[in-house]
């Protein structure tokens, strides 16, 4: 069953995605998506230069439960700031150091700083061992880059290994 889903959730995901994409339920469209759920994840799995092993499953709840908090947190913080004076701004990029070596540990984290209202993944070094993030407002570098490393990567980790 493996060879033909290597990713059931992935082949789900594109069926669903094709109808409602085209927006009709006929057998035709049917037949259409249920091929091409089965042949993109086949033809993504060839794709994929890294195979990866999920540790510790509890830590992917508590990382997402974190992860919602910060991002309403972030919202709140984010909309006081625009509606202060912009002079008080202080956009900045930084480099963040990088412990995590997983292409997927590294995706996850880049997502989540993206998804963090405020901050943005900006690039990756080419050695993979640096990300750069644009902040909105940014007045201790350290203290940033701590946090994101303690409340994002270090969880990542327990992850991805």
């Amino acid at each position: 069953m493996r060879r033909w889903l290597p990713s059931p959730a992935l082949s789900v995901a594109v069926l669903l995605l094709w109808l409602l994409l085209v927006a009709d339920m006929g057998l035709g469209q049917m037949v259409l998506g249920t091929v091409l759920a089965i042949v993109l994840p086949w033809l993504a799995g060839l794709l994929e230069p890294e195979r990866t092993r999920i540790g510790r499953r509890r830590a992917i709840l508590l990382l997402v439960r974190r992860v919602l908090w910060d991002i309403v947190l972030s919202n709140v913080e984010v909309a006081r700031r625009i509606l202060g004076p912009e002079r008080a701004l202080t956009p900045t990029f930084v480099w963040l150091p990088l412990d995590v070596r997983s292409i997927h540990g590294i995706t996850a984290l880049a997502s989540i700083i993206t998804l963090t209202p405020g901050t943005v993944s900006a690039e990756l070094s080419d050695d993979r061992r640096h990300l750069l993030i644009h902040c909105f407002n940014l007045r201790d570098a350290e203290a940033l880059l701590s946090s994101i490393k303690e409340r994002y990567e270090r969880p990542l980790l327990e992850i991805f290994g």
